[in-house]
């Protein structure tokens, strides 16, 4: 699956994973060592998510029920906790860099196709 800015038209992953039950949302991104240009992690449901043991940093997205972003973490270290988004029902996770070079900010709308 693939994740789109639809306010620029910017591609923000060619490889989203989608981890939507209780064992890949646990998972997550742990065990990884990197996360490759173009890889992304979908987390559905999500609200808040966290870095412990993981081993370099990510951008996060978190998305409302029309995936429009309504909040971004640049380079979000390893061994830390966001705070509770309530009005989040997913968070798309993706290789540090890619917010800042998609320019994707709060409001925009997120296409998975």
């Amino acid at each position: 699956m693939r994740a789109y800015n639809l306010r620029n038209g910017k591609e923000l992953s060619n490889s989203v994973a989608v981890a939507d039950s209780l064992l890949k949302r646990t998972k997550g991104l742990l065990g990884k060592s990197t996360m490759l240009t173009g890889e992304a992690l979908w987390i559905k449901p999500c609200i808040s998510i966290h870095t412990l043991l993981m081993k370099f940093p990510i951008d996060v997205i978190f998305l409302n029920k029309k995936n429009r972003v309504i909040a971004t973490i640049k380079t979000m270290q390893p061994n830390r906790i966001t705070r509770f988004y309530l009005k989040a029902t997913s968070v798309l996770e993706l290789p540090d860099g890619v917010l800042k070079a998609t320019d994707t900010r709060i409001g925009d709308e997120i296409e998975f196709v």
